[in-house]
This record gives structure tokens, sequence and C-alpha cells, in this order.
């Protein structure tokens, strides 16, 4: 008799996997038809948000929604983006880093950060990928990953335990501000995947057109932004050409898209990096002493 458990039919969401079992064109014009979908979820959850006074850790939580739901855009164009020859072996990666919380968030952050280069770039991942790390004067607290740790905070409560092994009640986190005061931002991978819509690229053409320019060159170690600028100028120019472009594009759709849509990442992980006690310790005792020296 077989002790392997019957695998039940294929069927229900999370199937983002089965992409990769189809042909370039279907896929493309595939992703081409969810965007929109992806977009208007965004913004669902962001509207929402800014309606909720009063209630930070709800509002909060819905911008973290609305972020999460447009990096799902930016992965997907990533995907478009990368080279022919890399696609087989990258492909089912990436469509993991689709239903990946970690991954999503650091897409998210990436239209903010200005790396020289993919090799910075890498750099930049990899420490927000960390699994603990030391914080505090000196390093004398541990902490989990903070941008899952802020993202579960805010939408649980839970148990908690801290370095000594003592345990407590987790309240969601009540972070936010008072919009009141301070009006929130659209966040800007959000911006990215509007602006993206507008000039034209949430098209079967678009994509087309995105895959073959951005695909010519495979973003390794040295490429960078100003790469990327020029290949944007290349793919806004076919855009045009082809019009593809929204009336409802603006100058500053064009510019969100020249300055924040962040260099390509298919050749980057986003998997969460163990660190053990022993090196935060390490590092605790290494953070001590250059205090120590500091104050000398």
């Amino acid at each position: 008799m077989s002790n392997k458990k019957a695998k039940g039919p294929d069927i229900g969401l999370h199937q983002a996997k089965r992409l990769c079992q189809l042909p370039q064109q279907q896929r493309l014009d595939f992703i081409a038809e969810g965007l929109p979908i992806i977009l208007d979820s965004a913004q669902g959850f962001w509207v929402a948000s800014q309606k909720l006074e009063g209630l930070r850790r709800e509002a909060k939580v819905l911008e973290g929604f609305a972020e999460e739901e447009a990096a799902k855009v930016l992965i997907l164009m990533d995907a478009v983006r990368c080279p022919p020859k890399l696609i087989s072996s990258k492909l089912n990666r990436i469509i993991g880093w689709f239903y990946d919380h970690l991954a999503r968030l650091i897409y998210a952050d990436a239209v903010s950060w200005k790396p020289t280069d993919l090799a910075q770039l890498r750099e930049y991942v990899d420490h927000q990928r960390r699994g603990h790390y030391v914080e505090g004067y000196a390093g004398e607290y541990i902490m989990p990953n903070w941008a899952v740790y802020e993202r579960e905070s805010g939408l649980y409560a839970d148990v908690e335990a801290y370095q000594d092994d003592t345990l407590l009640w987790s309240e969601p986190r009540r972070s936010g501000h008072d919009r009141s005061m301070f009006p929130s931002m659209t966040p800007g991978a959000l911006r990215v995947a509007e602006a993206m819509q507008h000039l034209g690229l949430f098209t079967s053409k678009g994509l087309n057109a995105t895959s073959e320019i951005w695909g010519s060159l495979e973003y390794r170690e040295s490429e960078d932004h100003h790469d990327g600028r020029v290949l944007t100028e290349r793919l806004l120019t076919r855009l045009d050409e082809e019009k593809l472009i929204l009336d409802t594009a603006e100058d500053r759709h064009v510019g969100t898209l020249y300055n924040e849509w962040q260099i390509p990442m298919y050749n980057l992980d986003f998997s969460i990096i163990p660190v053990t006690l022993e090196e935060l310790q390490a590092e605790q005792e290494r953070e001590y002493w250059s205090m120590v020296g500091d104050l000398r």
C-alpha cells in the first residue's frame, strides 16, 4: 500500500506558476490582461486607506496592501524585461516572488533607492533580506527582519519573544501619522504602476516593446540607472510611434518612469538570509567595542 498522499486537482488561486508553461506571446498577452486588474486592486486599497480618519493602524494596513499589490506589477514587469536567453532559468523564481511578502516589500522599497549599479542594488537587497540584525546604541537589541516584522505586527495580534526569552503578547502596532496634519503620499510602487498604465505598457503591444527593448541588455553587475534611462527612452519612443500612450498621460508619468522604475532585479535573490545567534552576538560585541572606542 502506497504511503504517498493523493494530490488534489490544481484548481483555485495561487496559479501564477503556470505562466512558466505558456509560450512567450501567450504569456505576455495574459500578463497584459492581468496588469490593470492588479493596479485596480492596489488603487482600491489606497483610496480606502485615505478614508479611515482616526484609524491609523487600519489605514496603515491598507496602505501596505496597496504597496504590495503595486509591487506585483513591478515583479511581472521584471519577468517581461528578462532577456530571452535567461527567461527559462529565471521565470519560475520571479513568479515565486509574486507570492512572497518579503520580495514584494523589497520591490516596493526599491523604487526609492538610487543605486549606482546592479552590484550596489544587490547590496541593498541583501541587507533588507537578513533574517535578524542588531539595533540600538552599541547594538544591544536583536531584531527580526524589519520589513516582515513591521508588516506582521501591524496586521496581527501575536505572541512575541525577546532575546532574553521573555514572552509577551504583541498588540497590533498602531503606527502611522495624523492625516489631518500630514497627508499621505501615494506609494512609489503605485506611482510607477500608474505611470506604466498611462504610457501604454499595460497592453500586449506595450509588453512586447518592453520585452524586446529591455531584453536586449542583461543586468548582471555594472549595468546601472543610466543604461535604464536609455532603454526607457527607446521604449517611450516606440510606444509613441505605435500610438499606445493614452491621452491621460502627463509629463509627470514620464518622469516617474525615468526616475522611479527600479533597474531590473531578475538576477537578484529575495529569500530570507538566516543569521545565527552566534553571528548576532559577535556583531553586538563589535558594535559595543566600536562605541567604547568612540567615547575615548
